[in-house]
Protein backbone atom coordinates (compact mmCIF):
# COMPACT_ATOMS: atom_id res chain seq x y z
CA UNK A 1 0.00 0.00 0.00
CA UNK A 2 1.25 3.47 -0.91
CA UNK A 3 1.86 6.16 1.69
CA UNK A 4 -0.85 8.82 1.39
CA UNK A 5 -1.17 12.35 2.68
CA UNK A 6 -4.54 13.91 3.55
CA UNK A 7 -5.23 17.48 2.37
CA UNK A 8 -8.11 19.27 4.08
CA UNK A 9 -9.74 22.62 3.43
CA UNK A 10 -12.59 24.05 5.48
CA UNK A 11 -15.44 26.44 4.76
CA UNK A 12 -16.66 27.78 8.08
CA UNK A 13 -20.03 29.56 8.17
CA UNK A 14 -20.63 31.73 11.23
CA UNK A 15 -23.90 33.54 11.91
CA UNK A 16 -23.34 37.14 13.00
CA UNK A 17 -25.15 38.34 16.11
CA UNK A 18 -26.53 41.55 14.61
CA UNK A 19 -29.94 42.78 15.73
CA UNK A 20 -31.50 42.51 12.27
CA UNK A 21 -31.00 40.35 9.20
CA UNK A 22 -28.52 41.04 6.42
CA UNK A 23 -30.79 42.87 3.95
CA UNK A 24 -33.97 43.69 5.85
CA UNK A 25 -35.21 44.83 9.27
CA UNK A 26 -36.53 41.43 10.39
CA UNK A 27 -35.15 40.46 13.82
CA UNK A 28 -32.10 38.22 13.77
CA UNK A 29 -33.29 35.74 16.40
CA UNK A 30 -33.11 31.97 16.66
CA UNK A 31 -36.28 29.90 16.63
CA UNK A 32 -39.81 31.26 16.78
CA UNK A 33 -42.91 29.89 15.13
CA UNK A 34 -42.06 28.81 11.57
CA UNK A 35 -42.32 31.54 8.94
CA UNK A 36 -43.16 34.34 11.39
CA UNK A 37 -39.91 36.30 11.19
CA UNK A 38 -40.01 36.99 7.48
CA UNK A 39 -40.82 39.87 5.16
CA UNK A 40 -41.04 40.45 1.39
CA UNK A 41 -37.27 41.06 1.21
CA UNK A 42 -36.03 37.89 2.91
CA UNK A 43 -38.49 35.62 1.12
CA UNK A 44 -37.83 37.26 -2.24
CA UNK A 45 -41.19 38.69 -3.24
CA UNK A 46 -41.11 40.62 -6.55
CA UNK A 47 -40.27 44.30 -6.17
CA UNK A 48 -38.78 43.99 -2.65
CA UNK A 49 -35.36 45.66 -2.48
CA UNK A 50 -32.54 44.73 -0.08
CA UNK A 51 -30.64 47.20 2.14
CA UNK A 52 -27.19 46.18 3.39
CA UNK A 53 -26.66 45.76 7.14
CA UNK A 54 -23.54 47.86 7.82
CA UNK A 55 -22.87 46.19 11.17
CA UNK A 56 -22.44 42.87 9.37
CA UNK A 57 -19.79 44.47 7.18
CA UNK A 58 -17.98 45.82 10.25
CA UNK A 59 -18.06 42.39 11.89
CA UNK A 60 -16.59 40.74 8.81
CA UNK A 61 -13.79 43.32 8.68
CA UNK A 62 -13.01 42.72 12.37
CA UNK A 63 -12.69 38.99 11.70
CA UNK A 64 -10.50 39.81 8.72
CA UNK A 65 -8.16 41.77 10.98
CA UNK A 66 -8.13 38.93 13.52
CA UNK A 67 -7.04 36.51 10.77
CA UNK A 68 -4.40 38.90 9.38
CA UNK A 69 -6.27 39.36 6.09
CA UNK A 70 -5.99 42.10 3.51
CA UNK A 71 -9.15 44.21 3.75
CA UNK A 72 -10.45 45.25 0.36
CA UNK A 73 -11.52 48.88 0.43
CA UNK A 74 -13.86 48.22 -2.49
CA UNK A 75 -15.83 44.99 -2.81
CA UNK A 76 -19.14 43.92 -4.24
CA UNK A 77 -21.99 41.51 -3.67
CA UNK A 78 -23.05 38.89 -6.18
CA UNK A 79 -25.96 36.61 -6.88
CA UNK A 80 -25.23 32.90 -6.48
CA UNK A 81 -27.92 31.18 -8.51
CA UNK A 82 -29.19 27.72 -7.63
CA UNK A 83 -32.54 26.11 -6.96
CA UNK A 84 -33.33 24.45 -3.64
CA UNK A 85 -36.56 24.49 -1.60
CA UNK A 86 -35.00 26.42 1.30
CA UNK A 87 -33.94 29.27 -1.01
CA UNK A 88 -37.14 31.15 -1.94
CA UNK A 89 -35.47 33.62 -4.33
CA UNK A 90 -33.63 30.83 -6.18
CA UNK A 91 -30.45 32.81 -5.58
CA UNK A 92 -28.33 33.74 -2.59
CA UNK A 93 -26.69 37.14 -2.16
CA UNK A 94 -23.02 36.41 -1.52
CA UNK A 95 -19.60 37.60 -2.74
CA UNK A 96 -17.70 35.96 -5.56
CA UNK A 97 -14.46 37.34 -6.99
CA UNK A 98 -14.12 40.49 -4.81
CA UNK A 99 -14.68 39.52 -1.14
CA UNK A 100 -14.31 41.85 1.84
CA UNK A 101 -11.21 40.06 3.17
CA UNK A 102 -8.61 37.76 1.64
CA UNK A 103 -5.07 36.33 1.91
CA UNK A 104 -4.86 35.88 5.68
CA UNK A 105 -3.65 33.19 8.06
CA UNK A 106 -4.25 31.65 11.47
CA UNK A 107 -1.82 29.87 13.77
CA UNK A 108 -2.93 26.62 15.35
CA UNK A 109 -0.91 25.98 18.47
CA UNK A 110 -0.17 22.72 20.26
CA UNK A 111 2.04 22.07 23.26
CA UNK A 112 4.94 21.07 21.01
CA UNK A 113 4.62 23.31 17.96
CA UNK A 114 2.50 25.68 15.92
CA UNK A 115 1.40 25.67 12.29
CA UNK A 116 0.19 28.40 9.95
CA UNK A 117 -3.06 27.74 8.07
CA UNK A 118 -3.74 29.99 5.09
CA UNK A 119 -7.05 31.85 4.89
CA UNK A 120 -8.17 32.25 1.28
CA UNK A 121 -11.01 34.67 1.94
CA UNK A 122 -13.74 35.91 4.25
CA UNK A 123 -16.95 37.09 2.65
CA UNK A 124 -20.45 38.03 3.74
CA UNK A 125 -23.61 36.33 2.58
CA UNK A 126 -27.17 35.61 3.65
CA UNK A 127 -28.32 32.32 5.11
CA UNK A 128 -30.98 30.10 3.54
CA UNK A 129 -34.07 28.66 5.23
CA UNK A 130 -34.30 25.33 7.01
CA UNK A 131 -35.88 22.12 5.76
CA UNK A 132 -37.82 20.11 8.35
CA UNK A 133 -38.38 16.46 7.52
CA UNK A 134 -41.69 15.19 8.91
CA UNK A 135 -41.69 11.39 9.10
CA UNK A 136 -45.35 11.27 10.13
CA UNK A 137 -46.51 12.43 6.71
CA UNK A 138 -43.36 11.51 4.75
CA UNK A 139 -43.00 15.12 3.64
CA UNK A 140 -40.48 17.93 4.03
CA UNK A 141 -41.56 21.31 5.38
CA UNK A 142 -39.62 24.54 5.10
CA UNK A 143 -39.14 27.30 7.67
CA UNK A 144 -37.95 30.59 6.16
CA UNK A 145 -37.22 32.33 9.48
CA UNK A 146 -33.49 31.81 8.93
CA UNK A 147 -33.56 33.31 5.42
CA UNK A 148 -31.47 36.46 5.30
CA UNK A 149 -29.61 35.86 8.57
CA UNK A 150 -26.14 37.43 8.12
CA UNK A 151 -23.21 35.06 7.71
CA UNK A 152 -19.51 35.26 7.18
CA UNK A 153 -17.85 32.40 5.34
CA UNK A 154 -14.21 31.72 6.20
CA UNK A 155 -12.46 29.67 3.52
CA UNK A 156 -9.08 28.07 4.20
CA UNK A 157 -6.31 26.90 1.93
CA UNK A 158 -5.95 23.07 1.82
CA UNK A 159 -3.21 23.31 4.47
CA UNK A 160 -4.64 20.98 7.10
CA UNK A 161 -3.15 17.49 7.17
CA UNK A 162 -5.18 15.61 9.76
CA UNK A 163 -8.52 15.53 11.51
CA UNK A 164 -6.73 16.66 14.69
CA UNK A 165 -5.44 19.79 12.96
CA UNK A 166 -8.91 20.48 11.56
CA UNK A 167 -10.47 20.18 15.03
CA UNK A 168 -7.87 22.53 16.51
CA UNK A 169 -8.42 25.04 13.71
CA UNK A 170 -12.20 24.99 14.16
CA UNK A 171 -11.87 25.44 17.90
CA UNK A 172 -9.50 28.38 17.44
CA UNK A 173 -11.88 30.00 14.95
CA UNK A 174 -14.78 29.53 17.37
CA UNK A 175 -12.82 31.09 20.24
CA UNK A 176 -11.77 34.00 18.02
CA UNK A 177 -15.37 34.72 16.97
CA UNK A 178 -16.48 34.69 20.61
CA UNK A 179 -13.61 36.90 21.80
CA UNK A 180 -14.39 39.49 19.14
CA UNK A 181 -18.06 39.25 20.09
CA UNK A 182 -19.49 38.88 16.59
CA UNK A 183 -21.07 35.40 16.91
CA UNK A 184 -22.43 33.35 19.81
CA UNK A 185 -21.12 30.15 18.14
CA UNK A 186 -23.97 27.98 19.46
CA UNK A 187 -23.57 24.84 17.39
CA UNK A 188 -26.86 23.44 18.68
CA UNK A 189 -28.57 26.42 17.02
CA UNK A 190 -26.49 26.22 13.85
CA UNK A 191 -24.64 29.46 14.61
CA UNK A 192 -21.39 27.95 13.38
CA UNK A 193 -21.22 25.22 10.76
CA UNK A 194 -18.64 23.97 8.33
CA UNK A 195 -18.25 22.19 5.03
CA UNK A 196 -15.23 19.95 4.74
CA UNK A 197 -13.15 19.42 1.60
CA UNK A 198 -10.96 16.32 1.60
CA UNK A 199 -8.49 14.94 -0.91
CA UNK A 200 -5.60 12.49 -0.69
CA UNK A 201 -2.32 12.27 -2.56
CA UNK A 202 0.85 10.23 -2.43
CA UNK A 203 3.35 11.66 0.02
CA UNK A 204 6.08 13.63 -1.72
CA UNK A 205 3.89 14.90 -4.55
CA UNK A 206 2.85 18.54 -4.87
CA UNK A 207 -0.32 18.21 -6.90
CA UNK A 208 -3.55 18.00 -4.94
CA UNK A 209 -5.87 15.07 -5.45
CA UNK A 210 -9.50 15.38 -6.53
CA UNK A 211 -11.47 16.76 -3.61
CA UNK A 212 -14.84 15.80 -2.27
CA UNK A 213 -16.93 18.19 -0.21
CA UNK A 214 -18.95 17.04 2.79
CA UNK A 215 -22.10 18.87 3.87
CA UNK A 216 -24.28 18.45 6.98
CA UNK A 217 -21.33 18.52 9.38
CA UNK A 218 -23.06 19.73 12.53
CA UNK A 219 -20.29 19.57 15.13
CA UNK A 220 -16.51 19.70 15.35
CA UNK A 221 -16.37 16.08 16.48
CA UNK A 222 -18.50 15.16 13.45
CA UNK A 223 -15.94 16.96 11.27
CA UNK A 224 -13.23 14.73 12.75
CA UNK A 225 -15.21 11.58 12.07
CA UNK A 226 -16.17 12.73 8.58
CA UNK A 227 -12.59 13.55 7.61
CA UNK A 228 -11.29 10.20 8.81
CA UNK A 229 -14.05 8.32 6.99
CA UNK A 230 -13.63 10.23 3.74
CA UNK A 231 -9.85 9.89 3.69
CA UNK A 232 -10.14 6.14 4.28
CA UNK A 233 -12.80 5.84 1.55
CA UNK A 234 -10.70 7.70 -1.01
CA UNK A 235 -7.57 5.68 -0.24
CA UNK A 236 -9.50 2.42 -0.64
CA UNK A 237 -10.84 3.60 -4.02
CA UNK A 238 -7.34 4.53 -5.23
CA UNK A 239 -5.80 1.29 -3.94
CA UNK A 240 -8.45 -0.66 -5.83
CA UNK A 241 -7.42 1.12 -9.04
CA UNK A 242 -10.42 3.45 -9.09
CA UNK A 243 -10.67 7.19 -9.63
CA UNK A 244 -11.95 9.81 -7.22
CA UNK A 245 -14.87 11.81 -8.61
CA UNK A 246 -15.41 15.43 -7.65
CA UNK A 247 -18.68 15.39 -5.82
CA UNK A 248 -20.66 16.77 -2.90
CA UNK A 249 -21.44 14.23 -0.19
CA UNK A 250 -23.79 14.32 2.78
CA UNK A 251 -22.33 13.24 6.11
CA UNK A 252 -24.58 11.01 8.22
CA UNK A 253 -23.15 11.13 11.73
CA UNK A 254 -25.49 8.44 13.05
CA UNK A 255 -24.35 5.92 10.45
CA UNK A 256 -20.79 7.23 10.39
CA UNK A 257 -20.86 7.38 6.58
CA UNK A 258 -21.14 9.91 3.77
CA UNK A 259 -23.43 9.59 0.77
CA UNK A 260 -23.31 11.19 -2.68
CA UNK A 261 -25.62 14.18 -3.02
CA UNK A 262 -24.60 15.45 -6.43
CA UNK A 263 -21.66 15.82 -8.80
CA UNK A 264 -19.75 18.82 -7.51
CA UNK A 265 -20.50 22.10 -9.20
CA UNK A 266 -17.71 24.50 -10.09
CA UNK A 267 -18.09 28.23 -9.51
CA UNK A 268 -19.38 28.83 -13.04
CA UNK A 269 -22.25 26.43 -12.38
CA UNK A 270 -23.72 28.98 -9.98
CA UNK A 271 -23.81 31.63 -12.73
CA UNK A 272 -22.51 34.38 -10.42
CA UNK A 273 -23.19 37.93 -11.51
CA UNK A 274 -23.11 41.28 -9.65
CA UNK A 275 -26.14 41.90 -7.44
CA UNK A 276 -28.05 44.59 -9.37
CA UNK A 277 -30.04 45.85 -6.38
CA UNK A 278 -27.01 46.67 -4.22
CA UNK A 279 -24.13 49.05 -4.78
CA UNK A 280 -20.43 48.49 -4.22
CA UNK A 281 -19.15 48.30 -0.65
CA UNK A 282 -16.65 51.13 -0.17
CA UNK A 283 -14.67 51.30 3.09
CA UNK A 284 -12.66 54.31 4.19
CA UNK A 285 -9.13 53.70 5.50
CA UNK A 286 -10.08 55.40 8.76
CA UNK A 287 -12.96 52.99 9.33
CA UNK A 288 -10.80 49.96 8.56
CA UNK A 289 -8.19 51.11 11.08
CA UNK A 290 -10.81 51.97 13.69
CA UNK A 291 -12.24 48.46 13.50
CA UNK A 292 -8.76 47.00 13.93
CA UNK A 293 -8.22 49.10 17.06
CA UNK A 294 -11.36 47.63 18.66
CA UNK A 295 -9.96 44.08 18.68
CA UNK A 296 -9.37 42.60 22.13
CA UNK A 297 -6.51 40.28 23.06
CA UNK A 298 -7.14 37.25 20.84
CA UNK A 299 -7.16 33.60 22.00
CA UNK A 300 -3.70 32.71 20.66
CA UNK A 301 -2.19 35.85 22.20
CA UNK A 302 -3.79 34.99 25.54
CA UNK A 303 -2.61 31.36 25.32
CA UNK A 304 0.99 32.43 24.79
CA UNK A 305 0.78 34.95 27.65
CA UNK A 306 -0.56 32.33 30.03
CA UNK A 307 2.12 29.77 29.14
CA UNK A 308 5.17 31.96 28.49
CA UNK A 309 4.67 34.73 31.08
CA UNK A 310 2.45 33.14 33.75
CA UNK A 311 4.04 29.71 33.45
CA UNK A 312 0.76 27.80 33.30
CA UNK A 313 0.77 24.26 31.86
CA UNK A 314 -0.40 24.24 28.23
CA UNK A 315 -3.50 22.16 28.97
CA UNK A 316 -4.62 24.45 31.81
CA UNK A 317 -3.97 27.56 29.75
CA UNK A 318 -5.99 26.12 26.84
CA UNK A 319 -8.95 25.38 29.12
CA UNK A 320 -8.89 28.93 30.46
CA UNK A 321 -8.71 30.42 26.98
CA UNK A 322 -11.67 28.35 25.74
CA UNK A 323 -13.88 29.75 28.48
CA UNK A 324 -14.22 33.49 27.84
CA UNK A 325 -15.69 34.12 31.30
CA UNK A 326 -13.07 31.99 33.02
CA UNK A 327 -10.15 33.72 31.31
CA UNK A 328 -11.60 37.14 32.12
CA UNK A 329 -12.09 36.16 35.77
CA UNK A 330 -8.57 34.72 35.93
CA UNK A 331 -7.10 37.96 34.56
CA UNK A 332 -9.04 39.98 37.14
CA UNK A 333 -7.60 37.79 39.92
CA UNK A 334 -4.02 37.99 38.61
CA UNK A 335 -4.28 41.79 38.34
CA UNK A 336 -4.66 41.93 42.15
CA UNK A 337 -1.09 40.52 42.44
CA UNK A 338 -1.63 38.60 45.65
CA UNK A 339 -1.64 34.88 44.80
CA UNK A 340 0.25 32.57 42.48
CA UNK A 341 -1.19 32.19 38.98
CA UNK A 342 -1.15 28.39 39.22
CA UNK A 343 -3.29 28.33 42.37
CA UNK A 344 -5.81 30.78 40.93
CA UNK A 345 -6.00 28.69 37.75
CA UNK A 346 -6.52 25.47 39.74
CA UNK A 347 -9.46 26.91 41.68
CA UNK A 348 -11.12 28.30 38.54
CA UNK A 349 -10.73 25.08 36.56
CA UNK A 350 -11.59 22.90 39.56
CA UNK A 351 -14.27 23.71 42.14
CA UNK A 352 -15.51 26.88 40.47
CA UNK A 353 -15.98 25.20 37.07
CA UNK A 354 -17.76 22.29 38.75
CA UNK A 355 -20.22 24.66 40.42
CA UNK A 356 -20.86 26.55 37.17
CA UNK A 357 -21.38 23.31 35.24
CA UNK A 358 -23.65 21.79 37.88
CA UNK A 359 -25.85 24.88 38.23
CA UNK A 360 -25.72 26.10 34.61
CA UNK A 361 -25.17 29.63 35.88
CA UNK A 362 -22.86 32.34 34.63
CA UNK A 363 -19.77 32.94 36.75
CA UNK A 364 -20.59 36.63 36.89
CA UNK A 365 -24.11 35.92 38.17
CA UNK A 366 -22.72 34.34 41.36
CA UNK A 367 -21.68 36.19 44.55
CA UNK A 368 -18.06 35.21 43.89
CA UNK A 369 -15.80 38.05 42.80
CA UNK A 370 -12.13 38.12 41.87
CA UNK A 371 -11.36 39.93 45.13
CA UNK A 372 -13.11 37.24 47.21
CA UNK A 373 -11.36 34.37 45.44
CA UNK A 374 -7.96 36.01 45.83
CA UNK A 375 -8.58 36.58 49.55
CA UNK A 376 -9.59 32.93 49.95
CA UNK A 377 -6.61 31.53 48.03
CA UNK A 378 -4.26 33.84 49.94
CA UNK A 379 -5.48 32.38 53.25
CA UNK A 380 -4.70 28.89 51.92
CA UNK A 381 -1.27 29.93 50.64
CA UNK A 382 -0.20 31.41 53.98
CA UNK A 383 -1.55 28.40 55.90
CA UNK A 384 -4.42 30.07 57.74
CA UNK A 385 -6.88 27.45 56.46
CA UNK A 386 -6.57 24.09 54.75
CA UNK A 387 -7.58 23.37 51.19
CA UNK A 388 -10.60 21.37 52.34
CA UNK A 389 -11.68 24.23 54.61
CA UNK A 390 -11.36 26.64 51.67
CA UNK A 391 -13.76 24.46 49.69
CA UNK A 392 -16.32 24.87 52.48
CA UNK A 393 -15.84 28.64 52.42
CA UNK A 394 -16.28 28.70 48.63
CA UNK A 395 -19.54 26.77 48.96
CA UNK A 396 -20.84 29.29 51.48
CA UNK A 397 -19.89 32.20 49.20
CA UNK A 398 -21.77 30.61 46.30
CA UNK A 399 -24.85 29.85 48.43
CA UNK A 400 -25.02 32.87 50.73
CA UNK A 401 -22.39 35.42 49.71
CA UNK A 402 -20.15 37.03 52.32
CA UNK A 403 -16.46 37.74 52.81
CA UNK A 404 -13.94 34.86 53.15
CA UNK A 405 -12.37 36.08 56.42
CA UNK A 406 -15.78 36.49 58.08
CA UNK A 407 -16.87 33.00 56.98
CA UNK A 408 -13.58 31.45 58.15
CA UNK A 409 -13.99 32.97 61.60
CA UNK A 410 -17.69 32.14 61.88
CA UNK A 411 -17.16 28.47 60.98
CA UNK A 412 -14.02 28.13 63.11
CA UNK A 413 -11.90 26.97 60.18
CA UNK A 414 -8.60 28.58 61.17
CA UNK A 415 -5.85 26.01 60.87
CA UNK A 416 -3.63 25.09 63.81
CA UNK A 417 -0.05 25.77 62.78
CA UNK A 418 1.47 25.88 66.28
CA UNK A 419 4.43 23.49 66.11
CA UNK A 420 4.62 22.76 69.81
CA UNK A 421 0.97 21.76 70.23
CA UNK A 422 1.05 19.75 67.01
CA UNK A 423 4.19 17.91 68.13
CA UNK A 424 2.37 16.74 71.28
CA UNK A 425 -0.56 15.54 69.14
CA UNK A 426 1.77 13.66 66.76
CA UNK A 427 3.58 11.99 69.72
CA UNK A 428 0.28 10.73 71.10
CA UNK A 429 -0.87 9.37 67.73
CA UNK A 430 2.45 7.60 67.13
CA UNK A 431 2.34 5.98 70.58
CA UNK A 432 -1.18 4.71 69.80
CA UNK A 433 -0.19 3.26 66.41
CA UNK A 434 2.87 1.07 67.08
CA UNK A 435 1.97 -1.34 64.26
CA UNK A 436 2.03 1.43 61.65
CA UNK A 437 5.32 2.69 63.08
CA UNK A 438 6.86 -0.76 62.73
CA UNK A 439 5.44 -1.11 59.21
CA UNK A 440 7.09 2.16 58.26
CA UNK A 441 10.43 1.06 59.73
CA UNK A 442 10.17 -2.19 57.77
CA UNK A 443 9.92 -0.30 54.48
CA UNK A 444 6.15 0.17 54.10
CA UNK A 445 6.38 3.91 53.41
CA UNK A 446 2.64 4.30 52.87
CA UNK A 447 2.22 3.75 56.61
CA UNK A 448 3.26 7.37 57.07
CA UNK A 449 0.17 8.51 55.19
CA UNK A 450 -2.00 6.51 57.58
CA UNK A 451 -0.34 8.11 60.62
CA UNK A 452 -0.76 11.60 59.15
CA UNK A 453 -4.42 10.82 58.53
CA UNK A 454 -4.85 9.73 62.15
CA UNK A 455 -3.26 12.99 63.29
CA UNK A 456 -5.68 15.01 61.18
CA UNK A 457 -8.57 12.96 62.56
CA UNK A 458 -7.40 13.57 66.12
CA UNK A 459 -7.25 17.32 65.47
CA UNK A 460 -10.73 17.23 63.90
CA UNK A 461 -9.21 18.60 60.71
CA UNK A 462 -7.81 21.74 62.31
CA UNK A 463 -4.13 20.78 62.10
CA UNK A 464 -1.92 22.13 59.35
CA UNK A 465 -1.31 18.98 57.27
CA UNK A 466 2.03 20.16 55.92
CA UNK A 467 3.40 20.73 59.42
CA UNK A 468 1.90 17.45 60.64
CA UNK A 469 3.56 15.50 57.83
CA UNK A 470 6.87 17.18 58.52
CA UNK A 471 6.68 16.35 62.25
CA UNK A 472 5.61 12.74 61.61
CA UNK A 473 8.54 12.22 59.23
CA UNK A 474 10.95 13.83 61.67
CA UNK A 475 9.85 11.71 64.64
CA UNK A 476 9.69 8.43 62.70
CA UNK A 477 13.07 8.89 61.11
CA UNK A 478 14.90 9.76 64.33
CA UNK A 479 13.78 6.65 66.23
Amino acid sequence: MKDYEICIGLEVHAELNTQSKMYCSCPNLFGGEPNTRVCPVCIGLPGALPTLNETAVDYAVKMGHALKCTINKVSRQDRKNYFYPDLPKAYQISQADIPLCEKGHLEIITEKCSKTIGITRIHIEEDAGKLLHDSSCNDSLVDYNRCGVPLIEIVTEPDLRSSEEAYLFLNTIKNTLKYIGISDCKMQEGSIRCDVNVSVREKGTDELGTRCEMKNVNSFSAAVRGIEYEAKRQIEVLEAGGKILQETRRWDDVKGMSFVMRTKEDAQDYRFFPEPDLGWIVLEEERINMLKDTLPELPNEKLLRYTKIHGLPFTDASLLVEGLEKSRFYDECIALERCTSKNICNWILGDISKYINDTGSSLYDTPLTADKLVKLVYEVEKGTISNSAAKKVLGVIFDEGGEPDEIIERLGLVQNSDTESLKKLVDEVIKANEKSVNDYRNGKTNAMGYIVGQCMKASKGSANPAIVRELVAEILNER
